[in-house]
């Protein structure tokens, strides 16, 4: 039985954390650092091998074809961003510093579950600061050649997505998800970053998978999975386009109190969506998120909510 609706506070992490991984791009190995922060910072990047600091949102993002950028407007990029900020926005962080020795963030497994392990290593920690989210008002969307991305009014924040591959394992998944405080954990976060054989050598050539193994990315050819131990779920690719979506999503700034809608949508979409909602004031507003508690045979139990008041 629900009860009372009470304000929910930011959170940031209790202690600061660090990883060492390969860039799935780039190829090169990077240290990686999350640190709390103050009430109202947000995610701030910073790559401490050049000084780069950059804000992650929407409005500084560049364009990138298989992954999201960020870049300070002056020549200092941070890349592949998504999978952790999948992680954060699920552990419902909303104040971190994320330090990089390198130009990208570790692809780990090529899910978003080492990340969400390393958070709840470091602990979460609730701040004197009310957390507010974005509701959407009104349909909002983006549609280019065969793709589609769109957010909808709606009372929670959920997802649906929708691919059709031309391959005969992958062919046509379509998958939706409503959100509580452990959905993106249990439903999303393993879920890894999958792609086709026959395309290995020409992304290497252009400059891109140099990091790319069968340790961090499912790699199909033809009707067969090629790493070990198959699949972690029967529509894992599906999967992994929502938690895709879920972490650029969180460029936003906010969590979003709306339905999000994925037609064969990539990073570019949901981006130039988040531009089009935003360039719309009469499409959004900020209200407070909530917290609503439970009441058992134990007592009251605690747990967030995409709610508003």
């Amino acid at each position: 039985m629900l009860g009372e609706l009470t304000t929910a506070s930011q959170q940031t992490l209790k202690t600061v954390i660090a990883c060492r991984g390969v860039g799935l791009h780039s190829g090169q190995k990077v240290t990686m650092t999350l640190r709390p922060a103050e009430p109202g910072a947000g995610i701030m990047f910073r790559r401490i091998d050049s000084g780069a600091e950059v804000r992650a949102s929407w409005a500084n993002t560049v364009d990138s074809a298989l992954c999201t950028v960020l870049s300070n407007g002056e020549g200092g990029t941070i890349t592949t961003i998504e999978h952790l900020m999948a992680a954060l926005a699920g552990a419902e962080i909303d104040n971190a510093v994320v330090e990089l020795d390198g130009p990208e963030v570790p692809i780990m497994d090529g899910s978003s579950a080492p990340f969400v392990f390393l958070i709840e290593c470091a602990g979460i920690v609730e701040q004197d600061a009310a957390r507010r989210a974005i509701k959407v008002l009104k349909p909002v969307s983006i549609i280019e050649d065969r793709a589609a991305a769109a957010l909808v009014p709606d009372h929670c924040f959920s997802m649906s997505f929708e691919i059709d591959f031309d391959n005969p394992l992958i062919r046509r998944q379509d998958m939706c998800v409503v959100f509580d405080s452990g959905t993106f954990k249990s439903e999303l976060s393993r879920a890894r970053t999958f792609g086709l054989l026959d395309e290995v050598d020409r992304l290497r050539e252009a400059g891109f998978a140099r990091g790319g193994s069968l340790d961090n990315a499912i790699v199909v050819s033809g009707d067969h999975v090629l790493n070990t131990g198959g699949l972690r779920y029967s529509d894992e690719f599906v999967r992994h386009k929502l938690l895709d979506a879920f972490g650029d999503l969180y460029l936003a700034g906010a969590p979003i109190i709306g339905h999000f809608r994925g037609m064969r949508s990539g990073h570019g979409h949901t981006r130039r969506l988040l531009a089009a909602l935003f360039a719309d004031a009469s499409a959004w507003r900020y209200t407070t998120a909530c917290r609503a508690r439970e009441f058992t045979t134990a007592g009251w139990r605690e747990g967030k909510l995409p709610a508003h008041v």
